[in-house]
């Protein structure tokens, strides 16, 4: 967690039921790229720390045969819980409202523990420990991000989105939405009640390191392919993220989403945008020897 922040529970309220419409998906070879270089063969448990809802640990399921998801947050709890029922793999799958800090909560040993954007916002050096000794011996901590040195969003950092060559529609307008939120809620990023100047910390190599793991390395799963975003698709992506969840904005959300809506068709008034697909960052750290 980022010094002179603290967790509390309205962190991400009200942004589940936005979540998967809004954020960017994860590079489409993910599954493939863990399951070729964790040999993963349809045996053994996951555990997905800040699973939200269900993105990571849904897509992976079929590589485990159980995988459990934990977050704080009820709504990314019920959400991962009815979309697994859909996906129709609910009897594998276990959501558990917690916060990592309260591990292990009597869930027992895995094999692979993902972190999918997810570890800032946690004690980390706390929640290493917990994890490793959760972890199996030659068990896995995959740290799952999109690649930060290319342009995209969908993720917590908010980053401008470039045209994409030859796509009929408009790139999606970012620094001026980002403008916007902030002519609501002020310059200073929000997150929950607290604010946080600075963002939130780096560094998770030398956590890790500290805690035990060995390690790491890394992988990237190539993204850059075009995608069709809409209006509505956009608008559910400012209302996913914790510096512009819904309830931050209190009596205005609904003005702030006509002011929101009217940029979006001044941008391109089919409503349509053009945006890439990011690439997908694992470093995979073990626990032990081989």
């Amino acid at each position: 967690m980022a010094a002179g922040w603290e967790w509390d529970d309205s962190l991400f309220a009200g942004t589940a039921r936005h979540y998967r419409r809004g954020r960017l998906p994860y590079a489409p070879g993910l599954a493939g790229t863990l399951a070729e270089v964790l040999q993963l063969d349809g045996r053994g448990r996951l555990i997905d720390v800040g699973c939200g809802p269900g993105v990571i640990g849904l897509s992976l399921a079929h590589l485990f045969s159980e995988i459990v998801g934990v977050d704080p947050d009820r709504g990314m709890v019920a959400e991962a819980a009815r979309e697994a029922a859909e996906q129709g793999v609910a009897g594998k799958a276990r959501w558990v409202q917690a916060r990592a800090e309260d591990l292990p909560a009597g869930l027992g040993t895995f094999d692979v523990a993902t972190f999918a954007q997810s570890f800032h916002w946690m004690d980390r050096d706390l929640v290493a420990v917990t994890i490793k000794d959760m972890l199996k011996t030659g068990g896995v901590l995959a740290h799952i991000s999109d690649l930060k040195t290319e342009t995209g969003q969908g993720t917590e950092t908010g980053t401008e989105t470039g045209a994409v060559s030859g796509r009929p529609h408009p790139a999606a307008p970012r620094s001026a939405i980002d403008e916007l939120v902030q002519q609501y809620l002020g310059p200073v990023r929000r997150a929950g009640r607290g604010v946080l100047p600075h963002g939130t910390p780096g560094g998770e190599a030398a956590v890790l390191t500290r805690a035990g793991f060995s390690g790491p390395q890394r992988h990237v799963v190539p993204g850059g392919q075009p995608l069709e975003r809409s209006a509505d698709d956009l608008v559910a992506g400012v209302f996913s993220m914790s510096f512009s969840a819904p309830h931050l904005f209190g009596t205005c959300r609904d003005a702030f989403e006509t002011d929101l809506r009217q940029l979006l068709r001044e941008a391109s008034p089919s409503g349509r945008f053009s945006e890439r697909q990011p690439s997908t960052e694992i470093f995979v750290w073990r626990n032990g020897p081989r």
